[in-house]
């Protein structure tokens, strides 16, 4: 046996920076009700807040304060009116410099209802300390905007609708706040949090307002210094790649998998029916036009977007392979085909008295038959695409 000492891994480095804690939701009046219960919790709390109403003039208001006190209200002159101008312009530098000038004072972030979360997480990634992402769910109003067709219009560019940003708000977030009013039925609390669980397992739900009273201290224990952030998770459309969960199966949810690809224009005319069938519908497609493509999809609001994910492993030499991440290597190891690598269609469609079965037919029609697949991968780029460009 070797005499010589066995090294100790190094220690992991302490964060010591003020923990910032995002705060998010479509209902203002929800959402401000929120950050001021968490700032009565802690009066060295400071909130920071932006008004988006003059953002199409690439004006912006922007107020910080505290429980007690209003540290800074100031008007901001964009150089572009946009909202992802907001956050590198106005939103991230802010965090920094409050973060550095009160070090002994945590930071809350309370988001316009047409910011989405993870795109403050993406920006701020390597300058701030995120602790948390929470979103406010008015019960009143949750199925309504859930399944709205409207379109924001925050400025002319942003062609988002209502229903997309709701379910990206709650998706990507790590706990969500239930604020309802006292009187609630209590069923239809429970039938919000239970679309809520399907749009988001892996958040801890946290129901407050069911009473006259509301303990402030008590909430911020449970949704302030969580440290459930994790800045190592992928992006929703990203999750299957990585290994992770993008839903759950059972009542009102589908998961559908498959190592076989979809015929491009049968799926294609089968987009707006499940558009309406599912009241969100989410992961990656593998389509036979285009075999080396990871094609990621999401409807919400009647609606219906499909992207690029990049590459299948199995389309790309070994040697790329290291600029993938170390989850997405093992999790194609675990699911891998001798024949097609590791292509699949993983999807979650999500709803209210969802037809199970009509979904799972749908979408089943719409794969290759067994002729069509022993055509093979030449055959198939051949077909007519209706989806051609898009991973361009």
């Amino acid at each position: 046996m070797s005499s010589h000492p066995i090294a100790s891994a190094p220690p992991v480095p302490v964060d010591h920076r003020p923990a910032v804690t995002v705060l998010s939701g479509f209902s203002p009046g929800a959402v401000h009700a929120a950050a001021r219960a968490l700032l009565i919790a802690d009066e060295r709390l400071i909130a920071v807040s932006h008004d988006l109403t003059g953002i199409r003039d690439g004006v912006l208001r922007r107020t910080v304060r505290s429980a007690t006190e209003l540290i800074e209200q100031s008007t901001v002159e964009l150089a572009h009116g946009c909202v992802s101008c907001t956050l590198r312009e106005d939103v991230l530098p802010t965090l920094v410099r409050l973060t550095g000038s009160h070090p002994g004072s945590d930071v809350l972030l309370v988001l316009p209802s047409a910011v989405e979360p993870e795109a403050v997480a993406a920006a701020g990634a390597h300058s701030v300390r995120f602790d948390s992402f929470i979103t406010v769910v008015d019960p009143e109003s949750f199925l309504d905007d859930l399944g709205s067709t409207a379109d924001l219009h925050i400025t002319e560019a942003d062609h988002r609708s209502v229903a997309e940003v709701v379910v990206h708000q709650v998706e990507f977030c790590d706990t969500v706040i239930l604020w309802s009013r006292p009187g609630t039925d209590s069923r239809d609390l429970d039938r919000v949090g239970a679309l809520v669980h399907r749009l988001a397992p892996w958040a801890v739900q946290v129901p407050v307002g069911t009473t006259n009273s509301l303990d402030c201290t008590g909430l911020s224990q449970l949704v302030r210094r969580t440290g459930r952030h994790d800045p190592r998770r992928p992006g929703m459309l990203g999750l299957a790649l990585e290994g992770r969960a993008i839903g759950i199966e059972g009542e009102d949810s589908v998961l559908f998998e498959s190592r076989r690809p979809f015929h491009p224009q049968r799926l294609s005319d089968a987009l707006e029916e499940l558009a309406e069938r599912a009241l969100r519908g989410r992961g990656q497609l593998w389509i036979a036009s285009q075999p080396d493509i990871v094609l990621a999809f999401e409807s919400a609001g009647g609606g219906v977007s499909l992207g690029s994910l990049g590459y299948w492993l199995d389309a790309l030499p070994v040697e790329r392979w290291t600029g993938t991440s170390d989850d997405r290597r093992i999790a194609a190891d675990l699911v891998w085909d001798p024949y097609y690598g590791d292509r699949r269609t993983a999807l979650a469609l999500i709803g209210l008295h969802l037809d199970q079965a009509a979904i799972t037919g749908l979408l089943t029609r719409c794969l290759l038959t067994d002729a069509e697949l022993a055509d093979g991968f030449d055959s198939w780029r051949a077909l007519t695409d209706p989806f051609a460009g898009i991973a361009d």
